[in-house]
């Protein structure tokens, strides 16, 4: 269920900031976040000023207690908490250092009384709408401050150290909120859009131009007609090399690999299904499910329960799914009409094979509506204001304005949006919500109204529905067929085996790049498919392993003191069922690249720029459009409108250059030299123009390139302000002792 707490319970701190901001958890200022050790980058650097890697683990483990206490509030079968996204973390870290140090400079500061008005919504300030949310007065309907003021006062003389905390959490957060606010609201100022841009963009998107145009396509030429030389791709780069296209944007290591798979023999296979068959007799024979399935030298899947809480359903049901609690869609027959005691299978799930029992089936698929008081089971005062307001209400509610009741009270909603479905939690098991619920909509009648008490509050329940099903309660037994000693050893070898051969062979050889050619060689050769990895040097990420080990491994290969191209991996890296091999396969350097690295691309613009000389020449031998296509073997005399914000050509593409050109001097009736495009060569025919309707102002302009400018802000300052005092995220080096 989707619980929003008011600030009277103990969970109101993670409840009005989920989803904000990792900043509220960052207690350190930046004047505090030098690091003292002898390491020269630590976790990072602004600017060269070393980052803490205690203060980035204090940020770490106060997100994580944040997602902790969130999970406090989802349902008993839901709570774990996920592991925080760290590079998440690092980005709140770094981004709040950066501003800090704005507010430093700006003068930007917030007084005591500043906060107070901010807080409670006074002197002109608006309330906060999480405040709105959760102190709301019953009678009035209107924000109680006083409300607010208690709540605080309870969190800030409590004896629980953790309510303290939240508090003084929180009060954090709405200072540093307060000033970026500031902050921003002084950069907005400086945003301005002029009468002569709004104009432009007036014209850009009302302006229309109607064309003719002939375009010849590159591919109407072969590659394999173009002439290509190193000398000429040699010239074609000194050309063209410092063109922002081919520029390295910063500084990157490449890694080239392949995987040896360790899998099981045929052998192994043989011994497997003999195993499973043996399995499935003496689990059909078993009169004691609970012990045959527990038994690890029965199943890997050591779990079982006869309840309502093991049932199974198709593995598109998203739910049980999560909760491991799935069979193929194919066996859904097969398993809603077997017979208590069957045995389904083998068949397999997520690349292991099951046996299941079918020891039971839930047959009841229910319907209600609830209001939430919220109340946390344990906080006295509110567990006794929730009591109060059920009791106040449950004279009142019937089955004509419990939809009403629900918009006007229910907590069970998400912070800020309002309830949509009435309250309404439709065709669930009842194993899905917590005991007490179900337990009240399963025994009632349909229509019946009442309440019951959970850890989250009491909820008012009206038995809508009760549907007849037959979803089945499985005993399991897994087993994954994996390859046996003999299997591994032989795959040991024949790794072994391929690591002295590409030793041998790659050695003796001095030139780096030869070096790579000859390790993709020999690795084809034997039939393993060798895969690229780009790895960044500024908060380098390895995608494709399982494992920080094996990462680790393959950012030592790159990045090692002395490493240099055709370094090859000094043994195999073992992650799980495979061996990875790799070799060190290209270094680049931020800026204008070695003309090996951009060959490929070079070799693909030379031709096509050849192409495009050679279509020019025979365009610029005709003199009208039909002439044109008289010249061109499959080329048309086409129509389409344009306009110079939208620069699409109908039945030809996106090709900005192209109608940028036609916008800039051409009149009606007149034809362009040939233009180079991204699909073509096109000659074009200004058949008509239509301008703009004159308008009074462009205050319409204005204000959607305000918006535009605002919405664009905050992201644009961070990535503006990281790349000015240059933002050096070292944690996996530092991590690994690359570079400390």
């Amino acid at each position: 269920m989707a619980i929003i707490g008011k600030i009277r319970e103990k969970s109101w701190l993670m409840l009005i900031i989920v989803g904000l901001a990792l900043i509220a958890f960052i207690f350190t200022d930046a004047s505090k976040m030098t690091g003292n050790s002898d390491s020269v980058y630590g976790a990072g650097t602004i600017n060269g000023e070393k980052v803490d890697q205690n203060a980035f683990n204090k940020a770490v483990a106060a997100a994580q207690l944040n997602a902790d206490r969130q999970a406090q509030q989802q349902q008993p079968a839901q709570r774990q908490a996920p592991a925080v996204d760290q590079d998440q973390v690092w980005k709140a870290f770094t981004d709040k250092l950066l501003l800090d140090r704005e507010y430093e400079a700006l003068g930007i500061q917030v007084s005591t009384a500043e906060f107070d008005s901010y807080l409670y919504g006074k002197d002109g300030f608006q309330v906060l709408p999480e405040f709105i949310q959760g102190f709301t007065d019953e009678t009035t309907g209107m924000f109680n401050e006083k409300l607010l003021q208690n709540r605080i006062e309870e969190m800030e003389n409590s004896e629980e150290p953790e309510v303290q905390q939240q508090w003084s959490d929180s009060k954090e957060y709405y200072f540093d909120k307060r000033k970026r606010e500031k902050y921003f609201s002084i950069l907005k100022q400086g945003l301005y859009v002029t009468t002569i841009e709004a104009k432009n963009e007036y014209n850009a998107q009302k302006e229309k131009k109607t064309i003719s145009y002939v375009v010849q396509r590159y591919n109407s030429i072969k590659d394999e007609e173009i002439e290509v030389t190193d000398e000429k791709l040699m010239a074609f780069y000194e050309e063209h090399k410092n063109e922002s296209k081919y520029a390295n944007k910063s500084t990157t290591r490449d890694v080239r690999f392949f995987d040896i798979a360790v899998l099981p023999s045929g052998e192994d296979s043989v011994v497997f299904d003999a195993k499973l068959e043996k399995l499935k007799e003496a689990f059909a024979a078993t009169e004691n499910d609970s012990l045959f399935v527990t038994d690890r030298r029965n199943s890997e899947w050591n779990f079982y329960s006869s309840g309502h809480d093991f049932t199974f359903k198709i593995e598109s049901d998203q739910k049980a799914k999560e909760r491991g609690l799935t069979y193929p869609t194919y066996l859904d027959t097969v398993f809603k009409t077997a017979e208590i005691g069957q045995i389904v299978g083998p068949y397999q799930e997520n690349g292991s094979m099951r046996l299941a029992k079918v020891i039971g089936f839930n047959t009841d698929l229910l319907s209600v509506r609830h209001i939430l008081i919220a109340a946390q089971r344990g906080d006295t005062l509110a567990v006794e204001r929730a009591q109060e307001k059920v009791d106040s209400l449950m004279p009142l509610i019937n089955g004509s304005n419990f939809g009403e009741m629900v918009v006007l009270h229910s907590d069970d909603h998400q912070e800020g949006q309002p309830i949509t479905n009435g309250g309404k939690y439709e065709d669930f098991m009842d194993y899905e919500m917590v005991p007490e619920f179900s337990d009240f909509a399963k025994k009632e009648s349909v229509g019946k109204i009442g309440y019951v008490q959970t850890d989250f509050g009491f909820h008012i329940i009206e038995v809508l529905n009760k549907k007849q099903t037959k979803a089945p309660i499985l005993a399991i037994v897994q087993n994954t067929l994996k390859p046996s000693q003999k299997a591994i050893e032989d795959k040991n070898t024949e790794v072994n085996d391929m690591i002295y051969l590409l030793d041998e062979k790659i050695s003796p050889i001095e030139d780096e790049q030869e070096r790579v050619a000859m390790f993709d060689t020999i690795a084809l050769k034997e039939g393993y498919s060798v895969r690229p990895i780009t790895i960044q040097e500024n908060g380098p990420r390895i995608y494709g392993f399982e494992s920080s080990f094996a990462e680790d491994k393959i950012l030592k290969l790159a990045y090692t003191d002395g490493a240099r191209v055709g370094d090859l991996i000094n043994s195999p890296i073992k992650e799980k069922n495979r061996y990875v091999i790799a070799i060190l396969a290209n270094i680049k350097d931020k800026g204008v690249p070695n003309f090996e690295d951009v060959k490929p691309r070079l070799e693909r613009d030379f031709i096509q720029e050849e192409k495009a000389k050679k279509i020019t020449k025979l365009m610029l031998s005709a003199k009208t459009l039909e002439e044109l296509t008289a010249k061109m073997e499959g080329t048309t005399i086409q129509k389409s409108d344009i306009t110079f914000a939208n620069p699409q050509i109908q039945g030809s593409g996106n090709e900005p250059e192209v109608v940028g050109a036609l916008f800039s001097a051409l009149k009606d009736g007149e034809k362009t030299l040939p233009l180079k495009g991204n699909s073509g060569v096109y000659v074009i025919q200004i058949e008509k123009t239509i301008k703009a309707p004159v308008v009074a102002n462009y205050d319409s302009e204005k204000k959607s390139l305000l918006a535009g400018m605002a919405g664009q802000l905050q992201g644009g300052v961070s990535t503006a302000l990281s790349k000015y005092v240059e933002v050096i995220d070292n944690r996996r080096f530092f991590s690994t002792n690359i570079r400390r």
